[in-house]
Parts: structure tokens; C-alpha cells; sequence
């Protein structure tokens, strides 16, 4: 019985064929992919922090927490069928794919003859550009008033309607924009990452609607430490993020590294001077913000520009950037991240470079695109290009988001905003229970025993005695406790008014 067990199931074994597919594949474009994609998701951990830092530190964790969240939402989409819709070879329109893909089906062959990698190296490696979109859009949809549940809804539909269209619409061989006259010069994402991203944080900020200015007393970003973490840490990734985008082993991609390092380098001196000359202090979170600005405008152009027009660039996104910020006080729209300025506006300044430095010769560089360049090249039509594949983003991405927020807040039990009382706690209190910092808690639960007076009232109203040098002695230990957990510039005496004013400002 167990003989012939074994005899049938070595025949089954025996008829099973190898998987030999691997020598038709470039080895090292396959390894390009896959250590790429494990270093740009190093992106999302990133923007965790820095949200996390400039928020108030009773919402801090609230930031990590939505953002990877975000991640994992976005994996298991693509997975579903994000990356059919994005890159579906069979669809018969050009403006979203089909479900040819569904769950990552049929994907460890080449999606074409020319290739010379798994289509799941790329499906693997696009991925990291969905994570990366949703973690920039993530803290905008919380920012210390936005609840957790109909923001996770939010993501995955807002993943299948306003991004994956615009993926296809630039990078699949069937969409209008990338067979749009010459084509729309769109190096690594400066549309479907960039715009989509600031502009939708910017729609769904507005039907957060503003913080309760009561409980906006001395507000600032709460760690900056933290802030240049996470810089620090996008940083590394966007290099990854832009220096392979060009998906071949080739000079491109230090080429492209080179032209980030440049721009980002530019942008964080040109926002860092701005701010000198209006605080006369060099504010580090000013620095930080110019960095990610050029980061940003090196996404759609640090493999089409030149390395002197990235140094011009780096400045240009810097100083408009920084300007930028004040739209949203113009539109009345809490941004308080700055997602639009940072990104959306960054996005739209390198697209436009685009056009006007766009260079055939760097775009050649990875030995199989061609294009006709810009306008250093004669190619003087490519501004309109730009800037109808810039307006056709802006107006989708913000159209869709403002319906998705409108339907979504209408669902019972999907109200996207928090209450006052949930906001005056914070977001960590209310949707997560846990703290980033142990002292938030334990100084709230010191504030709920009273102050060192009142205690000492209660007890001479209830055994009144002579004061003793050991009872002078506690009284002055527990006034001094009170000091440290509460302010330091803060006295005991004060009314219940001034200890409520305070507990806002955590």
C-alpha cells in the first residue's frame, strides 16, 4: 500500500517540468529590480517620520500608524488588480487597462519579446511606486483630525480610480499620453506620483475642513529630529526611485542619481536662504522642505534634463515651492503637511523643465527610448504637451477625489473628520490608544490627581493639623514633581483655566 503511494506520487514528481525560463533572463536587470524595490520601500518608513515629527505629539503615532498602513492597503490592491489595471497589455482603450493580470496572473513570463526580465520583477518594482503615492497622500487624510476607517476605504478606491488610470495613461504602451504627438516626457512619475498625490491631499484636506483654531495654541512641528530622519531616509530612496526607473542595466541610472542629488541639493539651499531672509535664522524644517522639493522636481526630469539644467531646476522648485505655501491660506484649505506645495507644485516645475530642457540625448542614455526632446532640442511643441498631460492630471485626480470624499463621508459610520473632543485629545488617544512618547500619558493621568494646593486643601479640610517639617518637606517634593510633569514655566498656582490651556497644547 505505502509502495504504491510513493511509486504513484514519484510519477507525478517525475512529470512535473522545470522551470528553465531563467536562462532567457538578464540576471542582473532581475536583481536590479528586486534590490531597487526593497530600498525605494524604504520611502514609506520615511514619510512616517516626517509626518510624524511635524505633527503635534498627542497625534505623532496617528501618523506612522496611517501611513503604513497605507502600504499594506496598496499591496494587497496591486496584488488584486492595481497592476492589471496600470499595465494590462490586452486593453483596447488607452485609458485604463484590464483585468488580464488579475491577481498577478501569467506574470512570470516576459511581458513582451524584447524583455529580457520576469514581468514580475516589474510588477514588484512598480509596486514601490503605488506604496510611495499612498504614503505621500496618507498624512493629509489624517493630519491630527482625519479618522482611520473611511481613510483606509479611501485608499484602495482611490488607488483603482485616480492612479492606476494615470499610470496607463503615461507608462503603458496603449495610453493617450505616452503616444500623445512625441509623447509626454514623464521620467519617473512626476503625474501619477507627483500631481495626483498633492492635489488629491489637497481635495481631501478640504472636506476635512480646518483645525479647531482653540486648539492651535503655540502650534509647531513637535520633533524635528525626527522630521530629518525621515528626510533622510526618502532620500536614500529616491535615489533608487529615480535612478532605476530607466528598468535596464545602463548610464542612465547614475545619470539620473546625479541629476536628484543636484536638484535636491539646489532646492534645500534656495528654501533655506528664503527663510533666512525673512527669520534671519537657518530653520532646519526650511531646509528639509527645499530638499524634498527638489526631490520632487528631479522625479519627472533626472532622466530627460541635463546635469546643469538640474542645478537651475533645484533652485526654481525651491523659491516656487516655498511661495506655494501660502496658496493654501489663499484657498482657506488646512494643507498642513504642505502636500500640494511640496509635491503636486514641485511635480508640475519638473515637468515643465521637461519641455524646455528636455534632451533626446539624455533621454537615449539607457540605449532604448528615443524621443524628440524640448525645446533646447527645437522641439518647441512639447511645452503644450506638458502642459495638457499637467491639467488632464489635476483636473482627474482632483475631480475623483472630491467624489470619492463627498460619497465616503456620506456613509454612516464613514464620516471622514474626528469630533472636537476627539480632536482636543488627539488622534493617538482617540483612533489608536497608544502614545508615540510615554510621558503624553502619564502626564495626563498626573493632571487628573490635581495639583499639589488642592490636595493639600483637601487633607487640612479633613484633619486639620499643625504642619509638621516632614509634611513642608513632601509638599515642596510633590510641587516640584508637578513642575516636571507639567511646565516648566508654568506655576503651581494657577487656576483651571491656564491647566486646560496647557493640556491643549499636547
Amino acid at each position: 500500500m505505502i509502495s504504491s503511494i510513493i511509486q504513484a506520487s514519484n510519477g507525478i514528481i517525475s512529470k512535473r517540468k522545470l522551470f528553465v525560463e531563467n536562462n532567457d533572463y538578464n540576471q542582473s536587470e532581475i536583481l536590479l529590480f528586486t534590490v531597487a524595490s526593497s530600498i525605494i520601500w524604504i520611502m514609506v518608513p520615511g514619510l512616517a517620520f516626517l509626518y510624524s515629527g511635524l505633527a503635534r505629539r498627542k497625534s505623532a503615532l496617528s501618523m506612522i500608524w496611517i501611513v503604513i498602513m497605507s502600504s499594506f492597503i496598496g499591496c494587497f490592491q496591486w496584488y488584486f488588480w492595481g497592476y492589471s489595471l496600470a499595465f494590462s497589455t490586452t486593453s483596447s482603450n488607452n485609458f485604463i487597462g484590464d483585468l488580464h493580470y488579475f491577481g498577478f496572473k501569467g506574470l512570470l513570463g516576459k511581458g513582451s519579446s524584447d524583455d529580457t526580465y520576469p514581468e514580475i520583477a516589474f510588477a514588484l518594482f512598480q509596486l514601490q511606486f503605488l506604496l510611495v503615492t499612498l504614503a505621500i497622500l496618507a498624512g493629509a487624510c489624517v493630519a491630527e483630525r482625519g479618522r482611520f476607517l473611511p481613510a483606509c476605504i479611501f485608499f484602495f478606491c482611490w488607488s483603482t480610480i485616480v492612479y492606476c488610470p494615470v499610470v496607463y495613461w503615461i507608462w503603458s504602451d496603449n495610453g493617450w499620453a505616452a503616444g500623445f504627438k512625441s509623447g509626454v516626457l514623464d521620467y519617473a512619475g512626476g503625474g501619477p506620483v507627483e500631481i495626483l498625490s498633492g492635489v488629491s491631499a489637497f481635495v481631501y484636506s478640504a472636506f476635512l475642513g480646518r483645525r479647531n483654531e482653540t486648539l492651535m495654541i503655540n502650534y509647531r512641528p513637535h520633533n524635528l529630529s525626527t522630521m530629518f530622519l525621515g528626510t533622510c531616509l526618502l532620500y536614500v530612496g529616491w535615489l533608487f526611485f529615480n535612478g532605476f526607473s530607466c528598468a535596464n542595466v545602463s548610464v542612465k541610472v547614475p545619470y539620473s542619481m546625479l541629476n536628484t542629488h543636484l536638484c535636491a541639493s539646489f532646492g534645500a539651499i534656495s528654501w533655506c536662504l528664503l527663510d533666512f531672509r525673512l527669520e534671519g535664522k537657518y530653520v532646519l524644517g526650511g531646509m528639509l522642505s527645499g530638499a524634498i522639493s527638489g526631490l520632487v522636481a528631479a522625479t519627472p526630469s533626472s532622466g530627460v534634463i541635463p546635469l546643469w539644467a538640474s542645478v537651475i531646476l533645484g533652485i526654481v522648485a525651491g523659491v516656487v515651492c516655498n511661495f506655494s505655501t501660502k496658496f493654501k491660506y489663499l484657498c482657506r484649505v488646512d494643507d498642513s503637511l504642505d502636500v500640494l506645495a511640496e509635491h503636486g507644485i514641485a511635480g508640475i516645475v519638473g515637468l515643465i523643465f521637461n519641455a524646455l530642457f528636455g534632451s533626446k540625448t539624455v533621454v537615449g542614455y539607457d540605449g532604448a527610448t528615443s524621443h524628440d526632446g524640448g525645446w533646447i532640442d527645437h522641439n518647441y511643441k512639447q511645452l503644450y504637451i506638458q502642459i495638457a498631460y499637467i491639467l488632464a492630471c489635476i483636473a482627474y485626480s482632483g475631480g475623483v477625489t472630491a467624489i470619492l470624499c463627498f460619497v465616503i463621508d456620506k456613509i454612516p459610520g464613514l464620516h471622514l473628520r474626528l469630533d472636537y473632543d476627539s480632536e482636543e485629545r488627539g488622534v493617538d488617544e482617540d483612533q489608536i490608544g497608544e502614545f508615540a512618547y510615554d510621558y503624553v500619558e502619564v502626564r495626563r493621568d498626573f493632571w487628573d490627581w490635581g495639583t499639589p494646593q488642592q490636595h493639600q486643601q483637601m487633607d487640612q479640610s479633613m484633619s486639620p493639623q499643625t504642619p509638621t517639617l516632614a509634611n513642608e518637606y513632601v509638599d515642596k517634593e510633590n510641587t516640584q514633581i508637578y513642575n516636571a510633569v507639567g511646565s516648566s514655566n508654568v506655576s503651581t498656582n494657577q487656576n483651571d483655566d491656564d491647566h486646560n490651556r496647557l493640556e491643549k497644547q499636547d
